[in-house]
């Protein structure tokens, strides 16, 4: 995500009705499935009827007896049937291998004159967090000088610490926050590291557990947004208060320098530094969260006193050149005059955007720096001292490029990069004038190289080897068409040689949400767990994603979530009709967002699918904003409590949907006790309601990983081969 709910009371009347209109399929869904009333529908859709017609709210309770008597049970079932299977252990050590090789391309991020890297492996499974210089960092052995081993710091404190990443504090980067998770949760503690010495200092920062918004402001000073007592955070449990936290003192000595309010939706108010390449501060910003996209964008001054700025309330900003902010518009915008697409790139003077004239007449050859095309979508930015790098798709094909500001505009300077693969930047340094990037594919494994950005010049630095042997597989793009005629998109990566007579095991991934893109990724586990052994693998780029910039994300928003779960039935008609599958051997994966997809896919179209993995799901979407941290996400899928979005939820959320005869296959949802985003309710819930209406199902629930399921590759390895096991299971036998 780029930046991880309200409307009027309808009339009695049709409040009294919405439950029938909700039993009503929604567009394309399933005629032999609206049909049959959903027996738990709520006969009320205000929150305590939702509540009322919940027989499983004892599951919302992480750690509750009743939840973990469950949870222990359902594992216990599910385990003899994945572990069981003949093929686990195969599959655990294929992925086992994949996930600690040591051969893999270790993720670089700038730390003073060298090259910081956190590595996990079969030997160190919770990580050490190291460092290099570039110029060994280049070579085949780089000589890595450990900072901090995570396996030794847990055995040493008795905790299970995931490592959540370091900010260090330019320009020497000698001084790091350091943020701890316990059991891979979104909050974390935080410790302050000297790389000297290679210690947590003994003066240092410390903040208890929390899901906080830290920023160095210098060397004795941060930015802090957290958890301040009580009645400081949102309903989503979000902070909403930014203080200065001065070296020594304690988070009650903190001083206030801005307020949002506590029923402030999003993730939290967040603050940024951006300095030049000596580490001089340039700009303080706060962004204050109305809802999931929408916020309030602060200039901090040298005072103290903070300023709104005129920015669109849909925005991303990305950093500061020569005194102008770099940010793109995710709404169309108009300013002193003229007018901007959304999606564009855009750079305005700090001081012009504090101002209320509208004629000062800036120009738009001077304020934009890309705009896109109806296919094309901003990726990622990477704003140095003098240019800025910016990743940008055509039609699902990543392209690299260089703006430069020149005499009175922005000129454009193309990066060569690899035709047909997807392009990412990852850390960039002001002071080298230097960007990571990454380019990769379906059957491409990833290259690093180093972009010299005034240059325009890409040094390749590392190429991964490859995990699975793709000589065999082809990859193509198609579209299929929506309900309403929009063309969807989607990659198939196959067999060459593969007959067109439907019996081919197929996975398709979906998302479809919070404006995040599914761009070509090399994926080690799927082409050996899964394409080598025959299968097809299916990505759909479907509405609610960021594939095609704002207006494709915001197409599938709110009342119109329909069209994402459309555009997926769409992808997978069209792979009937082409003769790659048939619903008997095609599966869906989905996890997190995916998971509210995943599951009202199978609820309104079980006639489409024979398998799907449902994985850290949002699933209940009629009490989702109860069950932590939902609240944030109302901006995407609107509030239940609101009796207009109550009303259009309804029709959809999976968990009320449920109903007896219909033709579900065997799902298998999982999930994480530790998961702090999605909360474990969901998807407990779901296996509990299929299993009374006795459907056949699997649920696993792990018990630390957290909702990113980085904290162990042993672990994750574990995970991923109970998937291909399921999906074998249901699509290979």
């Amino acid at each position: 995500m780029r930046h991880l709910i309200l409307s009027a009371a309808i009339p009695a009347l049709l409040l009294a009705a919405a439950p029938a209109l909700a039993q009503n399929a929604a567009s394309g869904a399933s005629s032999a499935a609206s049909r049959t009333p959903a027996p738990h529908f709520p006969r009320d859709l205000s929150p305590a009827g939702v509540a009322a017609a919940d027989d499983h709210l004892a599951l919302e309770q992480v750690d509750g007896a009743e939840a973990m008597a469950f949870v222990a049970e359902e594992n216990r079932k599910s385990l003899a049937v994945l572990t069981g299977d003949r093929r686990y252990e195969t599959f655990r050590r294929e992925a086992e291998a994949i996930l600690t090789a040591t051969d893999r391309i270790p993720t670089p991020r700038f730390l003073g004159d060298g090259i910081a890297n956190f590595w996990q492996d079969a030997a160190n499974p919770k990580g050490v967090w190291r460092r290099t210089t570039l110029a060994s960092y280049r070579t085949a052995n780089p000589q890595w000088e450990t900072l901090l081993d995570i396996d030794a710091l847990s055995k040493a404190e008795g905790k299970d610490w995931v490592f959540k990443g370091a900010d260090c504090l330019a320009p020497d980067e000698t001084r790091c926050l350091i943020s701890l998770s316990d059991g891979g949760k979104d909050a974390v503690v935080v410790r302050e590291f000297d790389t000297t010495t290679k210690r947590f200092a003994a003066d240092g920062f410390s903040l208890p557990e929390g899901k906080h918004r830290i920023e160095w402001l210098d060397r004795d000073t941060l930015l802090v947004a957290t958890d301040f007592g009580a009645g400081t955070l949102t309903e989503s449990g979000y902070p909403f208060i930014v203080k200065t936290l001065k070296r020594g003192q304690t988070l009650a000595q903190a001083v206030e320098v801005y307020r949002g309010d506590q029923s402030d939706g999003g993730y939290g108010v967040s603050p940024s530094v951006y300095r030049d390449k000596d580490g001089k501060v340039t700009a303080v910003i706060i962004t204050r969260p109305l809802d999931t996209f929408r916020s309030e964008t602060w200039g901090v001054a040298h005072d103290g006193k903070t300023q709104k700025l005129n920015l669109p309330e849909r925005v991303g900003v990305y950093g500061v050149i020569d005194g102008r902010l770099v940010f793109s518009p995710d709404q169309a915008w108009s300013f002193d005059g003229q007018d901007y697409l959304a999606g564009s790139l855009l750079a305005l003077p700090l001081g012009v955007l504090g101002q209320t004239r509208l004629d000062i007449h800036i120009g738009r050859d001077t304020a934009v720096i890309f705009q896109p095309t109806a296919r094309q979508a901003l990726q990622d930015v990477a704003v140095l001292s003098d240019a800025v790098a910016a990743a940008v798709t055509d039609n699902v094909a990543g392209a690299l490029t260089r703006f430069r500001f020149e005499g009175q505009g922005w000129t454009a300077t193309s990066i060569n990069v690899p035709a047909n693969l997807a392009v990412s930047l990852g850390d960039a340094s002001k002071s080298r004038g230097e960007v990571f990037v990454s380019t990769q594919g379906f059957l491409v494994p990833p290259t690093l190289s180093l972009a010299n950005v005034g240059a325009a010049t890409l040094t390749e630095l590392k190429s991964a080897p490859a995990k699975f042997d793709a000589s065999r597989d082809i990859t193509e793009q198609y579209e299929a068409t929506s309900s309403d005629g929009t063309k969807i998109p989607y990659f198939i990566t196959r067999p060459r040689d593969m007959k067109l007579d439907g019996s081919n095991p197929t996975i398709m991934l979906g998302y479809g949400g919070f404006q995040v893109s599914l761009n070509p990724a090399y994926k080690p586990e799927m082409g050996k767990l899964w394409l080598e052994r025959g299968g097809v693998f299916v990505q759909a780029n479907i509405r609610g994603g960021g594939e095609f910039g704002p207006d494709w994300h915001q197409a599938a928003l709110k009342e119109n979530r329909q069209r994402a779960f459309d555009d997926f039935a769409a992808v997978a008609r069209d792979l009937e009709q082409r003769g790659v599958t048939t619903p008997r051997r095609l599966g869906i994966y989905g996890r997190s967002n995916g998971g509210v997809l995943t599951s009202v896919s199978i609820t309104q179209h079980p006639e489409l699918f024979n398998a799907a993995v449902i994985e850290s799901p949002l699933v209940d979407m009629l009490r989702y904003q109860d069950l932590p941290a939902g609240a944030s996400w109302i901006g995407e899928y609107g509030d239940p409590r609101i009796p207009a979005d109550a009303a259009f939820i309804a029709r959809y959320s999976a968990y009320q949907q449920l109903r007896p005869g219909a033709a579900y296959p065997r799902v298998y949802l999982t999930t994480n006790t530790r998961d702090d985003r999605v909360h474990p309710g969901h998807a407990r819930k779901f296996a509990a309601r299929l299993g009374d209406l006795g459907y056949d199902h699997l649920y696993y629930e792990d018990t630390a990983g957290g909702h990113s399921n980085d904290a162990d590759p042993v672990a994750n390895a574990r995970r991923w081969a109970r998937h291909y096991v399921y999906l074998s299971q249901q699509l290979m036998d």
